[in-house]
């Protein structure tokens, strides 16, 4: 009647044994350590940087308790924090700027843990600190950025209605139209009043070489005629405010696509951009996806160029309307000036294989807007070649110019020229997670040092332990051993909250030790719920064997609808809370799923084992009965 069948034990016997040693590793700590990578995505990590690594810290007599090397990255595990902040500035400052060196921390694990896959799980910055960015997002470029597209846009509107100019031109973020009469003048502000109402117009009158701001009054006494375009204040600031928007969505989608677990993304005054990742593991990978700006450009290459227009460009002499460019090969192509499409027109971007020839890949999908551009370019230039370049951290590469065959319609690209798929999965993640609207500099970078979350820990900790011996005491004396039984499962249950949240490497926060502290008191309410339905069996004759079966039996049901109804509550919690919200409802569900468990299978193998083989039980020892008198 209270036996367990053997694969019913096994598999207790299994989840415990899988419990504590994936929460072993939250015992053994983490150390500080280094993370350095290659600046340039899909680069491999050359041994002979790691031999140099070490080298510089041995130098400066700084200790190290090992390095790790991998095709992507050097991971360096140094003895305290202090040696940390002092090997990051010293290998930022002699690798150079061709690798990105950021903070980390390592698991202290033994090394059979880290290869069974056991990870302590994630400390929020309340507890245990993270990485800390602060990002300062150029303004002056969204206007550049504007005024070339305005230039493009005005010399077409002038060439398609004749309208001759002299030259185009940007001057405290206005634009300048030197025209060559007063006719053409008025002629090219009402085309351009008519073509865009944000633009406020004046004549400025060039006195003496100087350009002054006059409105429009009288020619000028050696007839330059110059129209200033001028973007109203209000939108400029319509601007900044999209800019700023576009960049925070941006990298919620980048820190998203890196799995981040509660993020902290927000602006701080102006043109700031504040980011903190908690618990964060991979943190130079993190800072090498957040700051690049990802900027892809396509541009018809000039064919007609000679070696010799090339090697004039080379030293400086380039031709108007080009631009030199190199391509991974470092082979110069001019290009140019031209650009017919930019990231703002892709949909999505993945990383592929070609079928063919079996290289790395990217596949986009342009919008209908760069669909129809892009079917238009490749109908008027078939046999020409069209380059695309990425733009990472003010360097521009050609990743690849292949020669356009046919037109290509559908709004479907191949971006050949990946050097692993890496790479492609790098450039895919950029792409798909949104182009910035104007670059950003990281001013700042940290991590947030634990000395308060210790505190935090320390009291987290010892309101659990204190809780949890205060519950043990409790139900021990009141229950006996059956009480006893229920410690078990309580302990069992702790431990197996703590393994599931390493196993999916959430992030434990300050509300998140209180959920844990919570669960803890109502983990207990079931194994109480179970002990007295026992009692009433027993009070009702029952035989202490069939009064173990009934008592669990019918608390089944109960246990089950009220746990149920709180785990609606959280799930609640966690869909729509957010920040630390969010943080205690992932350890309150989680909390919610182990106590159940514990407390009916765990604590009733507990009670087989001990009452399960005894065919003969004269009494229960659960503490005294007492007989209700009807």
């Amino acid at each position: 009647m209270n036996q367990f069948s053997r694969w019913k034990n096994t598999l207790i016997l299994l989840t415990v044994v899988f419990a504590v040693f994936y929460a072993l590793p939250n015992f053994f700590g983490e150390a500080p350590a280094v993370q350095i990578m290659p600046i340039k995505s899909g680069e491999k990590m050359d041994p002979i940087i790691a031999s140099q690594s070490e080298k510089i810290l041995e130098e400066n007599n700084i200790p190290y308790n090992g390095v790790a090397l991998t095709e992507n990255y050097i991971k360096i595990k140094l003895t305290n924090n202090e040696d940390q902040l002092t090997s990051k500035g010293l290998l930022e400052d002699k690798l150079g700027p061709n690798f990105v060196v950021a903070l980390n921390l390592l698991p202290n694990s033994p090394k059979w843990l880290e290869n069974i896959g056991g990870q302590p799980m994630y400390l929020g910055l309340d507890l245990r600190g993270g990485v800390h960015f602060l990002m300062q997002v150029d303004l002056s470029n969204i206007e550049a950025k504007e005024s070339s597209g305005r230039i493009n846009e005005i010399r077409t509107l002038l060439r398609e209605n004749k309208i001759r100019y002299d030259q185009i031109s940007v001057e405290d973020g206005s634009i300048l139209v030197q025209l060559t009469n007063e006719d053409d003048l008025k002629k090219s502000k009402s085309l351009l009043k008519q073509d865009d109402s944000s633009f406020e117009f004046s004549k400025r009158i060039n006195l003496g070489g100087s350009i002054g701001k006059e409105k429009i009054k009288e020619i000028t006494d050696n007839g330059t005629f110059v129209l200033a375009i001028e973007g109203s204040q209000a939108n400029k600031e319509e601007m900044t405010k999209f800019a700023i928007k576009q960049n925070l969505e941006t990298l919620n989608n980048r820190i998203n696509e890196l799995g981040v677990a509660e993020p902290i993304i927000q602006q701080q005054g102006e043109n700031r951009i504040v980011v903190q990742l908690p618990g964060v593991q991979d943190t130079a990978k993190a800072k090498d996806i957040i700051g690049r700006t990802a900027l892809l450009e396509m541009r018809l290459v000039d064919d007609e160029a000679s070696p010799a227009d090339i090697d004039d460009a080379i030293d400086g002499n380039i031709p108007f309307g080009r631009d030199l460019f190199y391509d991974r090969n470092q082979n110069p192509l001019l290009l140019k000036k031209d650009v017919i499409l930019t990231g703002e027109n892709i949909n999505n971007a993945g990383p592929g294989v070609d079928n063919q020839t079996g290289q790395s890949i990217v596949s986009l999908n342009l919008d209908s807007k760069g669909a129809n551009i892009f079917k238009k370019i490749t109908r008027d230039n078939v046999g020409k070649r069209i380059a695309i370049l990425l733009i990472e951290k003010d360097i521009t590469e050609i990743i690849t110019a292949p020669v356009i065959k046919s037109e290509i319609g559908g709004g479907r690209v191949q971006i050949t020229g990946m050097k692993n798929a890496q790479e492609a999965t790098d450039v895919s993640l950029l792409l798909r997670a949104g182009s910035l609207a104007a670059p950003m500099e990281i001013i700042e970078e940290r991590t947030v040092g634990p000395s308060m979350g210790k505190e935090n820990i320390q009291r987290g900790i010892q309101s659990t332990f204190w809780g949890f011996i205060a519950v043990i005491i409790l139900i021990s004396i009141y229950y006996m051993l059956f009480g006893l039984f229920s410690s078990i499962a309580l302990s069992i249950n702790l431990v197996l909250l703590v393994a599931l949240l390493s196993t999916i490497q959430a992030t434990l926060t300050l509300p998140g030790l209180a959920a844990m502290a919570l669960t803890v008191g109502m983990a207990i309410d079931s194994n109480v719920l179970i002990n007295e339905r026992i009692r009433d069996e027993i009070r009702n004759g029952n035989t202490p064997q069939a009064s173990i079966h009934l008592g669990y039996e019918k608390a089944w049901g109960t246990i089950l609808d009220s746990n149920i109804t709180t785990l609606i509550a959280g799930i609640a919690l966690f869909m729509f809370g957010t920040g630390p919200i969010k943080g205690f409802a992932v350890v309150h569900v989680l909390g919610i799923l182990t106590s159940m468990f514990s407390a009916i299978l765990v604590s009733r193998a507990l009670v087989n084992f001990f009452y399960g083989s005894k065919r003969k039980i004269d009494k229960l020892n659960i503490g005294e009965i007492y007989k209700v008198n009807n």
